[in-house]
């Protein structure tokens, strides 16, 4: 992070929430007054505030959650994923950054969202503050949080001599996920591995994260949940022999991926 004057913020400020790196402008955390964000950015001095050791201010807060906080920010609105779970979570970091509008509309929301269960209505997901009148307001994409995920994996088994027996599978090793970095970990949260790709921002894209567990049906259940469809899927094999005997058994190595799309 670029060196300041001690008892000035930079106009533009990296973050570190909860392990996650964000990087927005002053005018961004301090968009809403008497928010805990507006009372750390103004009332407060850099050396004041927390920081990791790359000398970003430092929150010890659900760092996925963060990017819908800093929307609301953003953008005066706030669009959460048709499928979106975690409302109550999200209406608690409202409550930790003083955003009572906010929290105030996501307990309204999860209300209307019963009733749309009941009466088999869509619900509604499009969240708006008073901050700024709709006339100002630049309406977000509604393909904003379209996109796709590819789960890859590795297998093995073996098939018997003249395959007169069964195939042996082998347990899947490890299951790969590829994607937009935010669209990854609203699906799979903490079942996420980041540690070959760490500190990535949620608007990068990964090849290196894979999932906690070794089931596909577990990883197509959350894809499904969040709205997600599989669009393609290919796979590759090759066969090898321990030896030029015939009568051995041929072991084959597979990798297949699937590709989903919402």
């Amino acid at each position: 992070m670029a060196q300041t004057d001690s008892q000035t913020f930079p106009e533009i400020v990296e973050l570190n929430v909860g392990g996650q790196v964000y990087v927005t402008r002053l005018e961004t955390l301090t968009a809403v007054p008497n928010s805990l964000l507006w009372t750390k950015f103004t009332q407060s001095s850099p050396t004041e505030l927390p920081t990791d050791g790359k000398g970003r201010f430092f929150f010890d807060r659900d760092g996925f959650l963060f990017r819908y906080i800093l929307d609301y920010l953003r953008d005066s609105e706030l669009f959460l994923p048709e499928f979106f779970k975690e409302r109550r979570r999200l209406q608690k970091e409202a409550d930790f950054f003083q955003l009572p509008e906010l929290s105030r509309r996501l307990a309204a929301l999860s209300k209307e969202s019963s009733y749309a269960e009941d009466s088999g209505e869509p619900e509604e997901s499009e969240l708006s503050s008073p901050v700024t009148s709709s006339s100002d307001r630049t309406p977000r994409s509604p393909g904003a949080n379209f996109g796709y995920i590819t789960i890859g994996y590795r297998g093995s088994y073996t098939i018997g001599r003249d395959i007169q027996a069964d195939a042996k599978f082998r347990r899947v090793a490890r299951i790969t996920v590829c994607s937009k970095i935010s669209l990854a970990k609203e699906v799979f949260g903490d079942t996420l591995n980041e540690s070959r790709d760490p500190d990535r921002p949620p608007d990068k894209y990964t090849s290196r994260y894979y999932l906690k567990y070794n089931f596909l049906e577990q990883a197509f259940d959350r894809l499904a949940e969040a709205g997600f469809h599989m669009v393609a899927c290919n796979s590759t094999g090759t066969c090898s022999y321990g030896s030029n005997d015939p009568g051995e058994d041929k072991l084959w190595t597979s990798y297949t991926e699937y590709v989903f799309s919402r």
